[in-house]
């Protein structure tokens, strides 16, 4: 089930985004102001943002801005505010879509099923773990939106944990997969370059589990 973060300050609105969310199969959350909404999306994981601009203590902006500072996940505006400056600055802060008040539920559930699938499509050539964003296509990995300067193999060990969260591999499953079953060397090399890539990583993501080999800690919502 997608879960949806309702980030919007009218009661009446916030129930009846909540009970249409629910009634088409989507977790809906609510948040009342931005800084209630960058505390629930820290906490809890998300699939997207139904984001209202104009918001107590933080507005739109600022809470889009902070997210994207740590997560690509699709943003769907709501604004009652119309003019091309207010939707060019949106878009600016890389937010996916606008929707105008008043609207049309039909088309607003519309406009989700659609980024829903758009971000379901390109998360298929992307691993997410954390603060880690794992680029298969291009081979690139981030943390925190930062790029990791990462070598051939730091990045197939970074894959094959990410791919797999939870799972312990073996130094001998590591070597096969990543050195070829024909490599004769010393088994201890997985080690080494797993402590570079922990060394680069500077945050304990990678666990050693002790008589076995290692393992990305698996993922609890």
């Amino acid at each position: 089930m997608k879960r949806i973060l309702i980030v919007e300050d009218e009661p009446e609105l916030q129930e009846l985004l909540c009970a249409y969310l629910q009634d088409a199969g989507y977790a809906a959350a609510v948040a009342g102001d931005g800084a209630a909404a960058l505390d629930l999306f820290r906490a809890q994981s998300f699939d997207l943002v139904l984001l209202d601009i104009m918001l107590p203590k933080i507005d739109g902006f600022g809470v889009c801005a902070q997210i994207r500072r740590q997560s690509q996940v699709p943003i769907l505006m709501l604004t009652a505010l119309d003019g091309e400056t207010q939707q060019l600055r949106g878009f600016g802060l890389n937010i996916d879509d606008y929707v105008t008040k008043p609207f049309s539920i039909p088309v607003l559930l519309e406009k989700i099923r659609v980024i829903l699938r758009r971000s379901g499509e390109a998360a298929e050539s992307r691993l997410h773990y954390r603060d880690l964003v794992v680029d298969l296509d291009t081979r690139e990995a981030a943390l925190d939106g930062r790029p990791l300067d990462l070598t051939a193999r730091e990045f197939e060990l970074l894959r094959t944990f990410l791919a797999a969260p939870g799972r312990v591999f073996t130094r001998e499953m590591l070597l096969s997969r990543l050195w070829g079953y024909d490599f004769f060397g010393d088994e201890r090399v997985v080690d080494s370059h797993i402590k570079n890539l922990r060394h680069k990583l500077g945050r304990d993501y990678i666990e050693t589990v002790r008589g076995v080999g290692y393992r990305a800690a698996k993922e609890t919502r």
